[in-house]
């Protein structure tokens, strides 16, 4: 984001209240509250065990529970009719999480003896492991449709119980017993070594599974003290997994490597993540630490000392106009077909210099293994790190190469880029940088908007920061009047909006970034009547660019407690007083569809085994009756009772015209008879008019 982007914003909104012009009003999704899991489900009267935790019968008390309970690496789930769309869209943006940093993943269910049910229930809720009883439920209730919140829930349907229920952890937190909600205690009980399993992983104070510090409290005190007190403000983090939640994770399921991470590259090895220079350009990059003309720390270490550590640089003084510098990653190996590339960029040199991503793929169509330009990154920013994202859509072995480009004009310095990250996810839509974000902390406006930012079904939009409410920080989202708006659909249907404040940790597995979403719901109204997410010229507020031009801005929505301020100081949220915040609106009408769910088979095995399936259909039960799910592909598939008849696009088609043939044909000697017919009949009626004008005229 420029610089002058948000004094102006201040500026203007400063004005607006001079002048006595009215505001968008702003809704909060969670009341103003920001509620834990536990918070949520105490209010609703529910008696569970440690607050979220449904236990099936007689169930062993581990923290981990054994290799009998554990689910296959690929979990078959349901998203039930009964939940929110926004907890939908969220749910399945936790799988994703799950898959970048694990081998565990998600199907959709496709007759599997258990699976994983999803649906809005009362309150947020899982059993712990698989409890191999068919259909197994776990809860997304009102409040809990939060991406750690799923992940929370979800680890328990893995296998794990809450963090400080482990057998040392005596060591690291302090019990206030006389500050539990009365009959609650035994929910902060903890078990020994014989019943518990760490896994031999350390205390973890930042794991996603952790009470928070005012868990079932009866008062405004806390229930747990964290022995070293820096930690009272991170235990119960809903940001994300910790390192260690990851660790655990992939170590009672064998992970060895993530699903959709590809690399992760801070140069500060110097085998450089074994990127090759090419020989076919004008100059090498540079493995350095620092450059003169800047910048003078990687992006990494930035805000905590100089030559710290190591980035990639290209001179631009060393070459002329034109010349170019290839730097290429080892060949990587795509699953998915589509990729994220993410990266940090300094210009220290000339706003004409720019820098090129390629991609040379590797198949039997590309012998010459040429390169393919897939992005040019012109009009860099000059004095400052910023953050790129470009979508790739490769499917076939490749590197990624970066190319930097010398364009006109006489100053030193170059390119540098650190911080590489690829994976098999898809990128934000739009990113909004702020610099020197301390300075707006406390702001006497009230508010910082971001820039106007178009979302892919055309419709325009910001990002609106409230900073004066400390210790929180809240964030909204506001449709506000486009080019497209004519063209568009109003009420705005079913857009699910991700705002993300970005944890800026070299690696994206070991982030712990803070996401929130909220969804478009067409038929949510205001107290007055109106359509919430109207057309901002029907529904908003007057306000203006900086540069003068006119808009209509409508309500926000959003959460006044998104983040606090002393969590946005922790980890790399806040990196060379810089902040970014990702923003995804994505379409998700398609998840408004209901999902039929049968009964599965699971203790119904007698029904089955004199009803077999051919070609490798899968018998269940549907209606209290076996019956057989056919398997197919993109242009064949098997029916009929036992799945024994087997049909394609191919006979389809063959079918179709031979239909079409038939018809025609019929069609054809219908049309034939009746034209013979009505000439008979016109020729009869032609000689009996002559016989009778004979008659006539003999007559007279």
């Amino acid at each position: 984001m420029d610089s002058w982007y948000l004094p102006s914003f201040l500026f203007f909104a400063a004005l607006l209240r001079v002048f006595g012009l009215p505001t968008p009003e702003i809704f909060d999704v969670d009341g103003g509250i920001d509620q834990d899991i536990f918070d949520i489900n105490e209010d609703l009267g529910l008696d569970l065990f440690e607050g979220d935790i449904r236990l099936d019968g007689v169930q062993e008390r581990n923290s981990i529970v054994g290799e009998r309970y554990r689910w296959p690496h690929t979990i078959p789930y349901v998203l039930d009719d009964s939940l929110e769309m926004n907890a939908r869209g969220v749910i399945l943006n936790a799988f994703e999480r799950y898959r970048l940093k694990t081998c565990i993943d998600f199907k959709p269910w496709s007759g599997e003896p258990n699976y994983i049910s999803v649906f809005k229930g009362s309150g947020c809720w899982s059993s712990v492991g698989n409890r191999r009883i068919g259909k197994q439920e776990l809860s997304i209730g009102k409040g809990c449709d939060r991406i750690a919140t799923v992940q929370h829930e979800f680890l328990h349907a893995l296998g794990f119980w809450h963090e400080q229920s482990r057998s040392d952890r005596d060591d690291y937190v302090s019990i206030i017993w006389d500050r539990i909600i009365s009959g609650k205690k035994s929910n902060f009980e903890s078990y020994d070594d014989r019943q518990t399993d760490s896994l031999n992983v350390p205390y973890d104070y930042s794991s996603v599974m952790h009470y928070s510090k005012t868990a079932f409290q009866n008062g405004s005190e806390p229930t747990i003290v964290t022995r070293i007190p820096d930690f009272m403000d991170v235990i119960g983090q809903r940001m994300d997994f910790s390192d260690s939640d990851i660790l655990k994770l992939n170590q009672l399921y064998n992970c060895s490597s993530s699903l959709s991470f590809m690399e992760s590259c801070d140069f500060e090895l110097e085998n450089v993540c074994g990127m090759i220079q090419s020989s076919e350009d004008s100059a090498d990059w540079q493995r350095v630490s620092q450059v003169p003309e800047g910048p003078e720390s990687d992006h990494s270490n930035m805000g905590r000392c100089k030559g710290s550590g190591f980035f990639m640089h290209f001179n631009r003084s060393s070459v002329n106009e034109g010349a170019t510098a290839m730097l290429g990653s080892r060949i990587l190996y795509p699953k998915r077909g589509f990729q994220c590339l993410q990266f940090f960029l300094y210009n220290s040199g000339s706003e004409y210099d720019q820098l090129n991503i390629y991609i040379r793929e590797y198949s039997a169509a590309s012998v010459n293994r040429t390169l393919t330009l897939v992005e040019e990154i012109k009009d860099i920013p000059i004095g400052s790190w910023q953050l790129y994202h470009v979508t790739l859509k490769v499917t076939n072995k490749f590197r990624v190469v970066f190319g930097g480009v010398r364009g006109a004009g006489v100053s030193r310095g170059g390119l540098s880029i650190d911080d590489i990250n690829l994976s098999e996810t898809q990128c934000p839509h739009h990113v909004w940088h702020i610099r020197n974000f301390t300075q707006l902390i406390g702001s006497p406006s009230g508010s910082v908007f971001s820039p106007s930012f178009y979302s892919s079904k055309g419709y325009a939009f910001q990002i609106r920061l409230n900073l004066s409410s400390l210790p929180n920080v809240g964030m909204y989202f506001h449709l506000i009047s486009g080019a497209n708006d004519d063209q568009l659909e109003w009420p705005c249907p079913w857009q699910q909006v991700t705002m993300t404040i970005l944890d800026q940790n070299p690696d994206i597995r070991q982030r712990m970034s803070n996401k929130r979403s909220i969804t478009t719901d067409p038929f949510m109204t205001t107290g007055n009547g109106n359509y919430f997410w109207d057309r901002p010229s029907k529904v908003g507020v007057q306000d203006f660019f900086p540069n003068g031009t006119q808009f209509q801005r409508g309500r926000g929505y959003g959460y006044s407690v998104f983040m606090t301020h002393e969590r946005l100081k922790s980890r790399d949220f806040m990196k060379g007083d810089d902040v970014y915040i990702l923003l995804t609106v994505e379409d998700i009408s398609h998840l408004n569809t209901t999902q039929n769910e049968p009964i599965p088979t699971l203790g119904v095995n007698d029904l089955c085994t004199n009803f077999k399936c051919e070609n490798d259909g899968i018998c269940i039960l549907h209606h209290g009756k076996a019956e057989c799910r056919c398997p197919s592909g993109e242009d064949w598939w098997y029916m009929g009772e036992r799945c024994e008849k087997r049909g394609s696009t191919r006979d389809t088609i063959v079918i179709a015209v031979s239909s079409t043939v038939a018809v025609f044909a019929v069609m054809l000697v219908i049309t034939l008879v009746s034209v013979y017919c009505t000439r008979k009949k016109y020729q009869e009626t032609s000689s009996n008019t002559t016989n009778m004008t004979l008659e006539n005229q003999y007559a007279l």
